[in-house]
């Protein structure tokens, strides 16, 4: 087969001394509560071989858990819509910039949790720290996709909260299916590893990280939430 990338990523990269080729599957535009175990059928397994990895963006597996949230059920109060005009806006997008995801922040974490995250956030700004807010905060504020539809306007009006179980999804689908697979949180500034199958266990997951860590899925339109990867 040949492998694609996305425009601007490289198909081969070298980690640990290795060569790999990384293909990034094209899917239709996956909508909430699908099954993702029927997305990997469909396009992974018919060019999925023993030894490769699949590494799956956070966002289509959030989305198939039907882990969404909507405008209506975040309504910004005063204080988010005051603390998000202090947020720095980074090239990966707004974030908390936003001040429906703001209000996620404060209904997930409660106000004092906010205010308080949003206090030492200041301080350590001054003094060359930064991410602080995210640290004292729950991982699900920090995860929050959506609520923003300049790339991809179907999210423009709906939140993607981070997957439920992730390392339980990964062994779901390596169990029912035979793909070896890790969930990444991914955009162009730096990439997380969520969960990954029991059969990836022997890689260090910073080895993992340096195979998808130029995003090859990218963070635009592409729809390419699949990233198949390859020894060659």
């Amino acid at each position: 087969m040949d492998f694609h990338a996305n425009q601007g990523k490289e198909v081969v990269i070298q980690s640990g001394g290795r060569a790999y080729a990384r293909h990034a599957i094209a899917t239709h535009f996956v909508q909430p509560g699908e099954s993702y175990l029927a997305l990997i059928r469909r396009y992974v397994k018919p060019i999925y071989q023993p030894g490769d990895i699949l590494a799956s963006s956070e966002k289509v597996i959030a989305l198939c858990q039907g882990r969404v949230v909507t405008e209506e059920q975040v309504r910004p109060g005063l204080l988010a819509r005051l603390l998000a005009r202090f947020v720095h806006r980074t090239p990966a997008g707004p974030g908390m910039g936003l001040p429906l995801k703001m209000q996620f922040a404060i209904n997930l974490c409660g106000r004092r949790r906010v205010l308080w995250a949003a206090l030492r956030a200041g301080f350590d700004k001054l003094r060359g720290v930064h991410g602080t807010f995210y640290r004292l905060l729950d991982g699900e504020v920090r995860g929050l996709d959506g609520f923003y539809g300049e790339d991809i306007p179907e999210y423009a009006h709906i939140g993607i909260r981070t997957p439920s179980q992730p390392d339980q999804v990964c062994d779901e689908v390596f169990r029912k299916t035979g793909v070896s697979m890790m969930i990444v949180d991914a955009n162009d500034l730096n990439v997380e590893l969520l969960g990954r199958s029991q059969s990836l266990q022997a890689w260090e997951p910073s080895r993992l990280l340096d195979l998808v860590a130029d995003n090859p899925a990218g963070q635009d339109r592409q729809l390419t939430p699949f990233i198949l990867i390859r020894e060659v």
